[in-house]
């Protein structure tokens, strides 16, 4: 899950493995699997980079439970 700014500065959360696609109109367009779509501030670089630092995450946990279950 990731977090991002609508233009009205409202922010979100969102599921970053339902996004499809992102265009730039300038701003960031992330169109959702399903079709929905959110207009956003941040770039389509900072999006990437949020991705990329949630899935690090989650892999980090991953990787600290496979060690846990190694250890028993």
């Amino acid at each position: 899950m990731i977090k991002l700014t609508k233009l009205n500065r409202d922010e979100f959360i969102i599921n970053c493995n339902h996004i499809e696609c992102i265009e730039m109109i300038p701003e960031s367009k992330v169109i959702l699997m399903n079709k929905d779509f959110f207009i956003v501030r941040e770039t389509v670089d900072e999006i990437i980079d949020k991705i990329i630092e949630y899935n690090a995450k989650i892999y980090n946990m991953h990787q600290k439970i496979n060690v846990v279950k190694n250890n028993d």
